[in-house]
């Protein structure tokens, strides 16, 4: 936690340019979508400047910054994309600001169990929907359950990455409606009997979706995410604060309320 602190006072102390009247621009991984959007609605109520928002795949993300996309601020679904542009010079240092979880989303009437889970995502007439790895962390962090199935099951890895339906996260991939959540809606389509998402989006998911639940990874294949947040070189002092904002009490206590787990919280 002292580390924390120590790294948020360089973001704020950082010698960085003037204030300005352009928005703070902020790329983050889109299952940050609603709880950045109403961490960024608190911080204009409360400094008055506005913020200017994308999201998407992480893995995308890193690479059009990488590219040359303007960009201040960036919110990873993992550590290893912000710490990747920090080691290129193209930002400062990388701070952990939520935590997420991988769990499945299944369709309703489908009989599954955390301890029945694996043999449900082997059965070759269950459809297992993911996302992209590579592209998008949480679809790495699927192939990381794929690997943990493995060390249980031999063979295991193999049978569940041919099988996996990479459905999201690839820049092709199309996007849902506004208001609508995309891995409830794959699942309500038929598209996938099983999802694996993060825990925020599958609540999402069930909220919207009567019917569709949500089954937790047994201990043996749980895999955790860790969200990194950096800025981007040359950024203005405004983003600085924004920065400063979500790891800020309240900026943590929006996170907490839509799922995430918090650490900056006291």
């Amino acid at each position: 936690m002292i580390a924390r602190f120590a790294l948020v006072a360089i973001l704020v102390t950082s010698s960085v340019p003037a204030l300005a009247a352009e928005p703070v621009l902020l790329h983050a991984a889109g299952s940050l979508r609603n709880a950045l959007t109403e961490v960024a609605g608190a911080f204009v109520a409360a400094t008055g400047r506005e913020v200017q928002a994308k999201f998407g795949a992480s893995g995308t993300l890193k690479e059009e910054i990488a590219a040359g996309a303007r960009a201040e601020v960036f919110a990873s679904a993992n550590m290893e994309h912000p710490l990747a542009l920090a080691a290129a010079n193209k930002s400062g240092p990388v701070v952990l600001f939520a935590r997420n979880k991988l769990c499945a989303l299944v369709r309703p009437g489908l009989d599954v169990s955390s301890a029945t889970l694996l043999d449900r995502m082997l059965d070759p007439d269950v459809k297992l929907g993911t996302s992209t790895p590579r592209a998008d962390p949480a679809g790495d962090y699927a192939w990381e359950v794929f690997r943990k199935a493995d060390k249980l099951r031999p063979g295991s890895f193999a049978l569940l990455a041919a099988k996996a339906l990479q459905l999201v996260g690839s820049p092709t991939s199309p996007t849902a409606p506004a208001g609508r959540a995309y891995y409830g809606m794959l699942v309500a389509q038929g598209k996938a009997d099983i999802m694996l998402t993060y825990f925020t989006n599958a609540r999402e998911a069930e909220q919207q979706n009567p019917g569709q639940q949500i089954v937790v990874l047994p201990d043996e294949l749980a895999v955790g995410a860790d969200y990194g947040l950096t800025v981007l070189d040359g950024a203005s002092r405004r983003a600085y604060q924004l920065v400063t904002f979500i790891l800020s009490v309240e900026g943590q206590r929006i996170l907490a309320k839509h799922g995430f787990t918090a650490p900056a919280l006291p």
